[in-house]
């Protein structure tokens, strides 16, 4: 399966979209590990849900499929835009992003989260355990909400927003 920065070679616009939430994706996937570490119960679930919630618009921002960004499209081209998105099959895509959404888009990875979960207890293996399995299920769920960005925009052939200066 290829990854999303594969499925956008041959367009510079969209391999920059990729890569630039990918770099959102890392940091705040490294802020899941750290939350994934302390032996709190719930917390990473808490700080997963909460860094979701704020990253999946971002990305989808990044490629003009945020629901203000649709709205502003010509009829036609919206159109074209949900189609795609029907066919992707994405539940994360042109919507507000809410709790129970990340929630259902996390149950794809729930053994991973369960596993972490138990990991944590054991005394620092445990933890980093935990931390790995923290930032890498944050990666995955990252990486396959790129994959249906990308796909969407080649679907709808639709036109990626200039991107925002860097902070």
């Amino acid at each position: 399966m290829p990854t999303s920065l594969q499925m956008a070679a041959g367009n510079p616009a969209l391999a920059a979209a990729v890569q630039r939430s990918r770099k959102l994706l890392h940091r705040r996937a490294l802020v899941a590990a750290a939350a994934s570490a302390v032996p709190v119960p719930g917390l990473d679930w808490a700080v997963d849900a909460a860094l979701l919630s704020r990253l999946l618009p971002q990305i989808n921002a990044e490629f003009g499929l945020s629901a203000a960004q649709i709205d502003q499209l010509d009829p036609n081209k919206r159109e074209q835009v949900q189609k795609a998105v029907s066919l992707v099959g994405s539940v994360l895509i042109g919507k507000l992003i809410t709790r129970e959404l990340v929630i259902r888009a996390t149950q794809t990875v729930g053994l991973r989260l369960t596993t972490k979960q138990a990991a944590k207890y054991v005394p620092l293996a445990g933890q980093a355990v935990a931390a790995t399995i923290g930032y890498a299920t944050l990666r995955y769920l990252g990486e396959q909400h790129l994959k249906d960005c990308v796909r969407v925009v080649q679907e709808a052939q639709l036109q990626l927003p200039a991107p925002k200066p860097s902070r």
